[in-house]
């Protein structure tokens, strides 16, 4: 493809010009038209051009869902800087890491969280902030009631060297920007992982790879919603890549893109009802959230006819309770950070079978390969995912030996090892089985830690489960499952799950050991951390051998 000026930005303005006076955003209240939006978005490019930002140059994005967010991402996209989101409940420890790693220059946060950059600052290369607030673009009379009945969060900031407001740089004028010129394959944003098996990694992301990634999630509703019809509600963050497809993806599309600052359920189901949105994009635990809010039958949220689900394993049991609910079924879609979204998606309108995360997208390429051996494993059986394509993420910033573990050369063509195991049926559907770390080896069988989580989360008492291997000498390891229950539910019993997992699982699938918890950990993210729970068990094994050692030696 020939170079082009601002690759990204120029995709945006194509969009603008065809729908200049259509909503793009709306934000408590306020609406802001595409020509409205590219307009503040210009004035912003130009005034941090003047302070100093160039291509190339990093900038952490810190904040919520505020129309800042996307102003900020697309000016950076004008001036063809690297946009690099991070999500704004960090505490200082990990924003100081994400710094430094990132070599970020720039970093846009909120008044609220604008003592733990303050904190970080010196130790750090950052050489400005730009502070934000809620209310930075919502009209007077609407600030005034909401400091009057305390509703709007508040924290303090100062303005000394080179810090600014969003605001005085909106006023500022700015300097003209020079011509930016771009190819597809540089980067355009880089996201950092979770940061489940240790320090969070980049993932530098191409602007025909994201641009790509944005169009194939689009398609995957346009039959059911033509594009520049939809009005999606944001539900996924926007620093998650599959949030970024849909909300972002919406915006290049010529939809409307409702924002939440906070994600109350009564808010969203308000929004929903008042905007008529059409879609909606959650996690299944945020799905099964809504299925059980008290107040859910005094909302119309009729208007919802693309719900798209991602993020983990999708239970059955709440695929059912929603389409039961609303005659409209979830959609899933599965992928990763490091494949820029989306690697199978289920096309809207049309039949699937149950279970199914998809089908693989047209612009991905896949293998299952054996994670023992590494050979592809036979037609139809479930293996070990690696996907590949033509604009395909490379590497993780500035790591190469975790790079070295994923990214792997096979034959002619580089392939990431997604680390989860599926199969792929005569039709071409995608079903995901497990985590290939999390496969539980019992007995000389490989049971996925999923399947025993999703039969306990159908049990009506059930709200959270997480199953793990305890090693054991004679049957490698055991099953061990975890256990949150519904609060308003007494004298449910290890008993009576068991009797409820051998009616639904085979033999060497049901957990041996039931604990009970009130919660179970859970990433930033909202994936639970199995790792977690498995190592804090291996590590008590651990103790108690060395107790028992300790305990014989003496006697």
């Amino acid at each position: 493809m020939a170079e082009q000026t601002g690759f990204i930005y120029e995709a945006f303005n194509e969009t603008v010009q065809k729908n200049s006076a259509k909503p793009a955003l709306i934000y408590l209240g306020k609406t802001f038209t595409y020509g409205q939006l590219q307009k503040l978005v210009d004035q912003l490019a130009a005034a941090l051009y003047s302070q100093g930002m160039r291509q190339h140059d990093k900038a952490i994005i810190y904040l919520p869902h505020v129309p800042q967010w996307i102003m900020i991402w697309m000016a950076m996209q004008k001036i063809g800087a690297v946009p690099v989101p991070v999500t704004h409940f960090y505490g200082p420890h990990d924003l100081k890491y994400l710094a430094n790693d990132s070599s970020a220059e720039t970093i846009f946060c909120m008044d609220t969280n604008f003592g733990y950059v303050n904190k970080i600052i010196s130790e750090t290369g950052l050489k400005r902030v730009i502070v934000n607030t809620l209310v930075d673009f919502i009209p007077a009379w609407k600030k005034l009631l909401g400091r009057l009945y305390n509703k709007i969060p508040e924290g303090k900031y100062t303005l000394e060297g080179n810090t600014f407001t969003i605001g005085s740089l909106l006023k500022s004028n700015g300097s003209a920007l020079p011509a930016i010129t771009s190819k597809e394959d540089d980067i355009v944003e880089m996201l950092y992982t979770g940061g489940t098996t240790g320090f969070p990694k980049g993932v530098p992301i191409s602007g025909a790879l994201f641009l790509e990634s944005l169009d194939e999630q689009r398609k995957a509703s346009e039959k059911v919603i033509p594009r520049g019809t939809d009005v999606v509600l944001q539900g996924a963050p926007l620093v998650h890549v599959l949030g970024q497809t849909v909300g972002l993806g919406a915006l290049m599309a010529g939809d409307t893109v409702i924002l939440l600052p906070k994600m109350s359920l009564d808010a969203v189901f308000d929004h929903i009802q008042r905007y008529k949105a059409l879609s909606f994009f959650g996690t299944p635990t945020l799905y099964r959230m809504i299925l059980e809010h008290d107040r859910l039958d005094q909302y119309n949220l009729s208007s919802l006819k693309y719900n798209f689900c991602a993020g983990d394993a999708l239970p059955q049991e709440v695929s059912n309770r929603w389409l039961k609910k609303f005659g409209t079924p979830l959609y899933q879609g599965y992928g990763a950070t490091e494949t820029c979204g989306a690697i199978t998606l289920t096309p809207a309108g049309e039949p699937f079978p149950e279970g199914t995360a998809g089908k693989v997208i047209s612009t991905k390429s896949v293998k299952l390969m054996h994670p023992d051996t590494l050979d592809e494993v036979p037609q139809y059986e479930p293996g070990e995912l690696y996907v590949s394509s033509k604009h395909m993420v490379r590497e993780y910033w500035e790591k190469p030996e975790e790079t070295a573990g994923q990214f792997v050369q096979i034959g002619e063509s580089l392939w990431y090892k997604v680390g989860d195991i599926v199969r792929i049926d005569k039709e071409g559907w995608l079903y995901f089985m497990d985590r290939s770390v999390d496969i539980i080896k019992h007995k000389g069988y490989r049971v996925a830690a999923s399947k025993i989580e999703a039969v306990l989360q159908e049990h009506p008492a059930v709200v959270a489960a997480c199953a793990v291997g305890i090693p054991d000498d004679r049957v490698g390891e055991r099953i061990k499952a975890f256990v949150v229950v519904k609060n308003d539910v007494k004298g449910i019993s290890a008993q009576e799950l068991t009797k409820w997992c051998r009616e639904r699982l085979a033999n060497y699938e049901i957990p041996q050991y039931i604990e009970f918890r009130d919660m179970l950990p859970k990433s930033r993210v909202g994936k639970m951390l199995r790792r977690e729970i498995r190592a804090d068990e291996r590590r008590k094994i651990e103790a108690l051998a060395t107790t028992q050692k300790n305990q014989s030696l003496s006697g």
